[in-house]
């Protein structure tokens, strides 16, 4: 099935900020050399700060188009987990499949590698796959350079490529983190950039409860829900379960992007779990 064009955001210019970049720089000179540095170091400051603030916003679109939420108002999200593939991974499939959900799984390259029966699994249960760089450098991801980062994303999807059989079309950033030189490599390889609308912050330590609390609000027609497996604190199996639960209340779907959006305003009723073996 084809993708929708209104979700398709790959980098045309991956290079549009640079222009700015230069011309910020010699109107701070200008300034400087005019006005002293009493007019000069608050420019500079300030100009620093608009490159680099961008590059800790998720769905800041200043280095490369994101997607961060579905278009429309249909009662469906997209769920996106991320880190994996994990031991919890066959878990999160049995949960997903009780709760009749689909969901696209982030994956890091060199797991995916290590792993590639999970990664099977995965697309034998009807999900879809994402890039999720090759090594997850949580800590220096922000400030990787043009042939690090290139590295990185272009090896995850080299990896998951050679696993499943099919390029990922959607790519996610680590921590949400973008810096200059993650679109052009998004350009090379047409991949889409996705962000999040919703986010319980369940990848650090939290509790089921308080994840629920801060995702509750956004999880709406149209929401992108961020969500990982793997998790040091445990947790990560009874926050999706606690958000495909909430979304039936919700009366709420979750569904591929490219799945048929079903009609806004028609009844919908909550799916009900399947019973589990006794």
């Amino acid at each position: 099935m084809t993708v929708p064009e209104t979700l398709h955001r790959i980098p045309r210019r991956p290079w549009r900020w640079l222009p700015w970049l230069v011309a910020s720089q010699l109107l701070v000179v200008l300034a400087w050399w005019k006005a002293g540095w009493l007019l000069g170091l608050p420019l500079m400051v300030a100009s620093h700060a608009l490159f680099m603030v961008p590059v800790f916003l998720p769905n800041s679109r200043f280095y490369a188009p994101v997607l961060s939420r579905l278009p429309g108002t249909a009662p469906r999200v997209w769920l996106t987990i991320d880190d994996g593939p994990s031991d919890e991974t066959p878990a999160v499939l049995d949960l997903l499949d009780r709760y009749q959900a689909k969901a696209t799984f982030f994956m890091v390259g060199e797991r995916a590698l290590a792993r590639p029966d999970l990664v099977h699994r995965v697309l034998a249960r009807g999900h879809d796959l994402g890039n999720h760089s090759h090594s997850h450098p949580q800590t220096r991801f922000w400030r990787l350079g043009p042939a690090t980062m290139g590295a990185e994303i272009s090896a995850c999807q080299q990896a998951l490529t050679e696993v499943s059989g099919a390029p990922p079309r959607w790519y996610r950033s680590v921590v949400g983190m973008t810096n200059p030189f993650v679109a052009p490599a998004l350009k090379r390889l047409g991949l889409t950039r996705v962000g999040w609308s919703a986010r319980g912050f369940d990848g650090v330590n939290c509790t089921p409860q308080s994840v629920l609390e801060r995702l509750r609000p956004a999880l709406q027609p149209g929401a992108i829900v961020l969500l990982h497996e793997g998790a040091a604190h445990g947790h990560n199996l009874a926050i999706i379960e606690a958000v495909l639960q909430e979304l039936q209340v919700k009366g709420l779907r979750a569904e591929l992007p490219d799945a048929p959006a079903p009609i806004a305003d028609a009844p919908s009723s909550p799916v009900r779990p399947a019973p589990t073996a006794a």
